[in-house]
């Protein structure tokens, strides 16, 4: 299942159902933290790691099993992640999405957070959000700030700096 953006404006409640859609046919984007994090709890790159080219830059995405594009962490039989603790920002993220502009989606209206204007949302179609008996309680700050994060992130990640990592 697809995206399916709802305006996310107040705090959220959320428990991971591991209905394992997140973790599937996706491109999962790393930022040079997120390589540098999974090398440190010794994963190696050569397993995790794959090259993308989009828009003439190079990004780096995390690697996924020709079977059934599951990621490579995702266990299919718990339906759990392997590196849960040290996951990427993008896995932080989901299933919230930060936007620089409007989606068009009824509801939306701007967040501004820490000098900047964003636009918040959840996705409708993971059954994880405003499910009973709630892990946490994820509020639009938390969400807006791990997004500028990943994207501050995401431009200081090139190719030169993969291979300082890899030294």
């Amino acid at each position: 299942m697809r995206f399916k953006p709802r305006p996310f404006t107040e705090p959220v409640s959320f428990r991971c159902l591991y209905c394992l859609d997140c973790c599937r046919g996706r491109h999962v984007y790393l930022t040079l933290k997120d390589i540098e994090r999974l090398m440190r709890a010794g994963e190696d790159p050569e397993e995790f790691l794959t090259i993308f080219i989009e828009g003439g830059k190079v990004h780096f995405v995390l690697s996924v099993r020709e079977w059934d594009l599951g990621c490579v962490f995702h266990d299919p039989e718990t339906g759990k992640c392997r590196v849960h603790a040290v996951r990427p920002a993008i896995c932080r993220i989901y299933p919230f999405m930060v936007s620089k502009r409007p989606l068009g989606v009824e509801g939306e209206k701007p967040f501004n957070y820490r000098g900047q204007t964003l636009w918040l949302y959840y996705d409708e179609s993971c059954p994880g959000v405003n499910a009973e008996e709630p892990e946490t309680t994820i509020a639009p700050e938390e969400i807006a700030e791990l997004g500028i994060e990943f994207e501050r992130e995401l431009e200081r990640t090139d190719v030169d700096g993969l291979l300082g990592l890899l030294k």
